[in-house]
C-alpha cells in the first residue's frame, strides 16, 4: 500500500457498482500503479469489509467513501474499525461538528497504519437551491470554505470539494492539505448528476490533489486507455 504522504496515482476510480463481482470484472483490469479504488456505501453494503480487505491486499490503495456522521464516540470508533481494513483514506463529514472531527482524527492516528482521513463538505450535486432546502445559506463555495477550515483547523488531512473551489482552496490550504475533487470528467464526457464539473488537467491546475472519476472509465470499453490517457495529459503538466 502507498504510504501515507506519498502522492502517486492522482487517480480515484468510482467503484459505483451493485455488487463484488460486477465491480472486480473491471478491477481485474487494472493495474494499482495505474489509479486507486473507491468504494462507496452500495457496494460498500452489499460486499462488505472483506472485499475491501481483497482490494487492499491485490496492492491497491482504497478510498473508504462512506462518509461517517454520528456521534463523536460512534465515528472514532467506526474510524478504528476502517483502518483496521488496510484502507488508504477514509472519510467523515464536516457537518458533524468540531468533537465529531477531533474524535475521529484521534482515532485514525492511533492506528497501526493510519489512513488519510479527510472530510466531505459540500456533496457536488448541490448548488445554492439546494443548500438553502436545508438551512444553509450562502453559495456553495462559503460553506465549502467556512467547512474547510473546521477541518483543517481539527488536524485533518484534506477535504473533498469540487474542482471549481479548489483554487481558493488551495490558496487558502498549502500542501499537504489534499484537495480530492469529484465530478472529473475528460473532455467530452457527459456530466450525468454532478452539477460541478470540470476535466482532469483544469482540476489539477486549480490545486486538486486526487481525482474521483466514475463513469468515463468505468464505463469506457477499454478503460485502461482511459487512464492511459488521463495519467499522461496529467504527466505533461508536471
Amino acid at each position: 500500500m502507498t504510504m501515507k504522504n506519498d502522492i502517486g496515482p492522482r487517480i480515484i476510480v468510482a467503484l459505483d457498482y451493485p455488487d463484488a463481482g460486477s465491480a472486480l470484472q473491471l478491477v481485474n483490469r487494472l493495474e494499482p500503479l495505474q489509479c486507486r479504488l473507491k468504494v462507496g456505501k452500495e457496494l460498500f453494503t452489499v460486499a462488505g469489509p472483506d472485499f475491501v480487505r481483497r482490494l487492499a491486499g491485490e496492492g491497491f490503495d482504497v478510498f473508504l467513501d462512506l462518509k461517517f456522521h454520528d456521534i463523536p464516540n460512534t465515528v472514532a470508533r467506526a474510524c478504528t474499525a476502517a483502518a483496521g481494513l488496510g484502507v488508504w483514506m477514509l472519510n467523515v463529514h464536516a457537518l458533524g461538528g468540531e468533537r465529531m472531527l477531533t474524535a475521529a482524527r484521534e482515532a485514525v492516528a492511533a492506528a497501526e497504519h493510519p489512513p488519510l482521513l479527510i472530510a466531505v463538505t459540500i456533496l457536488t450535486s448541490m448548488a445554492a437551491p439546494d443548500l438553502a432546502g436545508v438551512g444553509l445559506q450562502g453559495d456553495p463555495e462559503d460553506n465549502v470554505l467556512r467547512l474547510a477550515s473546521l477541518a483543517h483547523y481539527c488536524g485533518l488531512d484534506g477535504i473533498v470539494c469540487s474542482s471549481r473551489e479548489a483554487r481558493i482552496m488551495r490558496e487558502t490550504f498549502e500542501e499537504p492539505f489534499h484537495l480530492i475533487t469529484p465530478g472529473i470528467r475528460p473532455a467530452g464526457s457527459a456530466a450525468d448528476d454532478q452539477r460541478r464539473v470540470m476535466t482532469p488537467a483544469e482540476a489539477i491546475r486549480n490545486g486538486s490533489t486526487y481525482l474521483v472519476i466514475g463513469r468515463p472509465v468505468t464505463a469506457a470499453d477499454d478503460p485502461t486507455a482511459v487512464l492511459r490517457t488521463i495519467n499522461s495529459e496529467l504527466a505533461a503538466l508536471s
